[in-house]
């Protein structure tokens, strides 16, 4: 029986992801790969293919299927979600005839809260965990820039089958896509969403890249506080994270090129809606539930909202 995976969002992560899976299976008859996209980039990417390119190399792809109509795309047994997180309700449920009982879903959304908030929508289904270490981004509409040799995923479940999770890591690895099975996955997703939430509120806030903000002092130490506070409520939360997960995000964030920045500040510059809500604001409302201060975040939160209020 074939099985057929969604792309829900062609942006950098979807978009990136998304394109090694058409490319390996374009010929498959076992493996059927779906683009879930709508406007330009539909448009685009349905007449010439999705294009990416990196460092060394450039490459088009053609998925079996490019299409916003569920009669079109039809029923699915992956989902790989990868829009903005201001847009996972809605995009979820405009393709909710896609959806059946045994559909596995596989957020890759900046954030945590993205497998409850899905659960909410469709409880009878397996939401899995999942995130990503990448650099891209959409040039134009179904033209992919990925910037630098990082690229991971990572992904698992407690309580999804074993024989699911094996089969869709079979699945990525056949891909030639660098992914991980990880069994403390909510830790994992938590080390990766410390990474992107100080960075996204970081550069947002100051405006600046991440050369920027490691050259600088007083950015460095406003990062370093940023940090300070969302691994201390990873901590109340009970999770099992390193003693020196912030030395290590430090780390994590030197060898990023320097030149590049957040993808939330991206949007801020541009005039975009962006991912306030679950990459800031989150944070600060977890502190709140906890009883815990984050007055850095705070300040983070009270100037961006007012920017995304106007947009």
């Amino acid at each position: 029986m074939q099985t057929r995976i969604g792309i829900l969002g062609l942006g950098g992560v979807g978009g990136y992801f998304g394109g090694l899976l058409a490319k390996a299976y374009a010929e498959s008859d076992e493996i059927e790969i779906i683009f879930i996209a709508r406007g330009e980039t539909q448009k685009v990417v349905s007449e010439s293919g999705l294009k990416i390119s990196t460092d060394e190399t450039e490459m088009i792809v053609f998925p079996s299927i490019v299409s916003n109509d569920p009669k079109v795309i039809g029923k699915l047994d992956y989902l790989i979600c990868a829009t903005k997180t201001y847009d996972i309700e809605e995009s979820l449920l405009s393709i909710n005839k896609c959806i059946n009982k045994n559909t596995i879903f596989l957020p890759l959304y900046n954030g945590v809260d993205a497998p409850d908030r899905i659960s909410d929508l469709f409880p009878d289904n397996q939401v899995l965990q999942g995130c990503v270490y990448i650099v891209s981004m959409i040039n134009t509409p179904g033209v992919i820039k990925k910037v630098g040799p990082y690229e991971k995923l990572f992904f698992g479940s407690r309580t999804a089958s074993i024989y699911k999770l094996n089969a869709l890591q079979s699945i990525f690895q056949k891909a030639a896509i660098d992914s991980k099975l990880v069994d403390a996955i909510e830790e994992t997703v938590w080390e990766k969403f410390i990474f992107i939430s100080a960075l996204a509120s970081a550069t947002s806030y100051l405006n600046q890249n991440i050369g920027e903000i490691l050259e600088s002092a007083s950015s460095r130490k406003f990062y370093a506080d940023l940090l300070n506070e969302i691994t201390m409520i990873a901590a109340i939360k009970g999770l099992e994270l390193p003693n020196d997960i912030i030395m290590q995000t430090i780390l994590k964030l030197e060898k990023m090129p320097h030149a590049a920045t957040s993808s939330m500040h991206r949007d801020v510059l541009a005039g975009r809606k962006f991912e306030l809500g679950s990459l800031t604001e989150f944070v600060v409302n977890e502190g709140v539930k906890y009883e815990m201060e984050t007055p850095t975040y705070k300040l983070v939160l009270d100037k961006l909202a007012k920017i995304n209020i106007a947009i």
